[in-house]
Formats: C-alpha cells, structure tokens, sequence
C-alpha cells in the first residue's frame, strides 16, 4: 500500500500539471492560512466559513488545510496523492456547497450572483490525473519510490 502512494514515473509532464496546480492551491492557501496575497489569515477566514457560510468549523479546518498544505506537499511533490485527494474533495464541496447554483461560467462580467463551477472541473481533472498517475518527476515521491525499490 505504501509504495503504491509513493508510485510515480519519470514524467515531465505530471510535473508540470503539479507544480502549476501547486502555485495555485499555495498561494490560495497561503491567503486563508497566512493572510499573505491579500488574504485575511486563518482567523478571519475561519470566522467567514463558520459564520457567514454556516460551515461546520471541522469541515472549514480541512478545507484551509487542504489549499496550504495540498498546495504545498504537490509543490514538493511529497505525498501527492493525499494532497491531491484533499484539493479534490475541498472543490467538490465548493461545487456543491456554493458554485452549482451560480451556473458553468466564472463571473468575468460581474453580472451573475457569484462564480460558476468551470475552474473547479478543471482543478478536479488535474487531481484524477494526480492521484491515478502520480507526482512525476523532480518529486520527492519518485525519489522514496526509487529508494523503496533499491531495498
């Protein structure tokens, strides 16, 4: 089981697809968990999800830690699977939490009552990719893969 979540080919390309998805789920992470980009910091966006988003404070926990920390570990390429699973789970939640209603379309115009769900079909699709595939190359899953071979 252990060197199956470590499993990864020399693959420039899921390296790729990892480290964009990475700068992406960081820097949003970094927002809700640090304050940092603009964001108003773990305080801030735990009182907005309980209270404003009436969303259970266990649940707005693993979706904080899910951004910093999924975005983090497919930055180091370390556990990738895991970090994959929870960015995956915390847009599914989004969806069906907050964007289904709002329609497909991102709000580009400003005209709809909020964001559509088409950034996180995208985000999902490089998860599945993620999780199936692994991290690719330049990770520290393929070197402990590598290392778990060699004994």
């Amino acid at each position: 089981m252990l060197k199956m979540l470590f499993r990864t080919e020399d693959d420039k390309v899921l390296t790729i697809l990892r480290l964009i998805l990475a700068v992406v789920f960081l820097a949003h992470g970094s927002q809700k968990m640090l304050g940092w980009f603009g964001g108003y910091g773990f305080k801030a966006t735990m009182g907005f999800f309980t209270q404003t988003m009436h969303i259970p404070a266990a649940l707005a926990f693993l979706a904080i830690s899910a951004e910093f920390f999924g975005g983090l570990g497919l930055l180091l390429g370390l556990l990738s699977r895991v970090a994959a699973f929870g960015i995956t789970v915390n847009m599914l939640v989004a969806v069906f939490m907050t964007h289904l209603p709002n329609g497909f379309f991102m709000n580009w115009t400003g005209q709809q009552k909020g964001e559509g769900f088409e950034f996180h079909l995208l985000v999902i699709a490089l998860t599945l990719a993620l999780m199936i595939r692994g991290a690719g190359a330049f990770s520290l899953d393929r070197a402990i893969s590598g290392s778990m071979h060699r004994e």
